[in-house]
């Protein structure tokens, strides 16, 4: 493990939390900061990246609070919360370092090496997106330099789902259980680990 976070620091890629939902199914709370094991789930996410050259969160509200983590953050400039694709690609155009490694803020079970596991099956001209046994899980990628137009153009087409965007790139698969993809959307979500 250490050794990965030594090999990342050369690793050519920004880290970027997706923190920009409604929250709607969290009693409209910001998930970033709702706990979860004794800490919020912004800090199980930032953790993902440490030794990475840059993090890149975006968010649609608590800006100031996200700041305090000292990493740039992002707003969608849309009052609507538009979807997490709108705050990825805001992200990416921020982002000084040419692959980028994208997850959602409210996954807090994935895999302490998972940067490590996404470079490993890196593409040049693609994407890495995980999948376990519920499906795709297009929010936990590794993006190649090329592919970042790719969601820029799949955007300004008027495209919003994020399992469509990357469907004409070159894909690798990365295998994670059911478990390490858990999402916290709901207050009963977080009850195994608040």
């Amino acid at each position: 493990m250490d050794e990965d976070r030594r090999a990342s620091r050369d690793w050519p890629i920004t880290g970027v939390v997706l923190a920009g939902g409604a929250g709607r199914r969290m009693g409209g709370r910001d998930k970033g900061f709702v706990p979860w094991r004794g800490e919020p789930l912004i800090v199980h996410a930032l953790r993902l990246f440490a030794g990475l050259p840059e993090v890149v969160i975006s968010a649609n509200r608590s800006l100031a609070r996200y700041q305090a983590f000292g990493h740039t953050v992002v707003g969608d400039e849309r009052p609507d919360f538009p979807g997490p694709l709108i705050g990825l690609d805001r992200a990416l155009a921020q982002a000084q370092q040419p692959w980028a490694a994208c997850v959602p803020v409210d996954s807090p079970c994935l895999p302490a090496d998972l940067i490590t596991r996404l470079w490993r099956l890196r593409l040049a001209e693609g994407v890495v997106v995980a999948r376990s046994a519920r499906g795709v899980e297009p929010l936990v990628c590794l993006i190649a330099p090329p592919a970042r137009a790719a969601l820029s153009a799949y955007i300004a087409r008027g495209g919003r789902t994020a399992r469509a965007w990357f469907a004409d790139l070159p894909t690798a698969w990365l295998s994670l259980t059911e478990r390490e993809v858990t999402n916290c959307n709901t207050p009963e979500d977080l009850a195994d680990g608040s």
